[in-house]
């Protein structure tokens, strides 16, 4: 996925002359969402985002399963696996499975609870049913209509909204935004910034409920006054460079790649090359390095030599976040004989 154009930011003239065709795009894809998806065999609980890009999807998803888990359900999670070639329905094994089978994320999600990949969703669902998972949770797939939901959770940043506010195209919109908070369940708005505000109020206005959560870093104190150079190729690098510089790295070099990105063996040498040259410690994120690891060459040599900074995400108001749960876990009980009821 190539990086944003800078004129989904704004309603400048590049946006209004795709404008014509994003009223076509839109109407399909609020079609599309409007289609009823099939039954799984479990509850699912969806983790979405308004538009194209990353917003916290993933940390947001492992969060819920950590949160379900200490709850005694057995969570797990289904993905489509963007980027790699395995259509699945799949299990994946993070020590088979490399991010050209499956993706970069399910290695992620992988970590933290069985995670199936599958093109085809309601068979990825049946598939986690039949490893004993109680309740999937869905990374993307909020505009997919071929899985009901039992719950939608979606996920903001607050530093960047929803850009100029329109649709594919000619904005980073994945569908009206009309449609799609028809759909939200709960809108999980991710940091501070004034970009997410008209939203909130829209949502607000809809009764949708609001929750906080924020992105946080986990033991950066390694590289506190560390000379570095970042490198990632993710939907928002800014964020990355600002968390480094959060934790007090000495950020001399920057280099940015497309979101999801898969490192060529030139990429791995000009980024150790470059690191080598200014005496700086090459530092990127989780998602860049599982896409390094186990490809021999100069990107398992950059993959040993790169620091990681990981972060998490932390639920401010978990107590909201649990009432929807059990809400939408109640309204299965009947189809599912009880079987998901809340764990207390």
């Amino acid at each position: 996925m190539p990086l944003a154009p800078e004129f989904w930011s704004k309603r400048g003239a590049a946006a209004w002359s795709l404008w014509p065709l994003s009223l076509g795009y839109g109407r399909i894809a609020g079609w599309r969402m409007a289609r009823p998806g099939r039954a799984a065999p479990i509850p699912v609980l969806c983790v979405g985002n308004l538009t194209v890009g990353g917003g916290g999807k993933t940390p947001t998803a492992i969060a819920l399963a950590r949160l379900l888990a200490a709850r005694g359900h057995h969570p797990g999670f289904l993905t489509r696996g963007y980027g790699g070639v395995e259509r699945g329905p799949l299990v994946v094994d993070p020590e088979r499975h490399r991010a050209a089978d499956v993706g970069d994320e399910p290695l992620l999600l992988a970590a933290a609870a069985p995670t199936v990949v599958a093109h085809d969703r309601p068979a990825g669902a049946q598939r986690l049913a039949e490893l004993g998972v109680d309740i999937a949770v869905m990374d993307d797939g909020f505009q997919n209509p071929s899985l009901a939901k039992d719950l939608s959770v979606v996920v903001l940043d607050a530093r960047f909204g929803i850009g100029n506010g329109f649709v594919l195209p000619a904005g980073p919109l994945r569908a009206p935004l009309g449609d799609q908070l028809r759909r939200t369940d709960l809108l999980l708005v991710v940091g501070e910034g004034e970009h997410a505000v008209e939203t909130i109020r829209r949502a607000a206005r809809r009764g949708t409920p609001v929750a906080r959560a924020e992105l946080a870093p986990e033991g950066g104190e390694a590289l506190k006054g560390c000379p570095v150079l970042a490198f990632c190729g993710i939907a928002h690098p800014g964020k990355f460079e600002a968390t480094l510089e959060e934790v007090g790295a000495d950020v001399r070099q920057v280099l940015r790649f497309p979101d999801h990105h898969t490192y060529s063996e030139e990429d791995c040498r000009q980024v150790l090359e470059r690191a080598a040259g200014g005496g700086l410690t090459p530092v990127t994120t989780e998602k860049d390095l599982v896409r390094l690891r186990g490809r021999g060459g100069a990107a398992d040599s950059l993959a040993a030599q790169s620091l990681v900074l990981p972060v998490r995400m932390r639920l401010q108001e978990t107590r909201k976040v649990l009432s929807l749960i059990d809400a939408a876990l109640g309204r299965r009980l009947v189809s599912l004989g009880g079987n998901s009821s809340p764990r207390r």
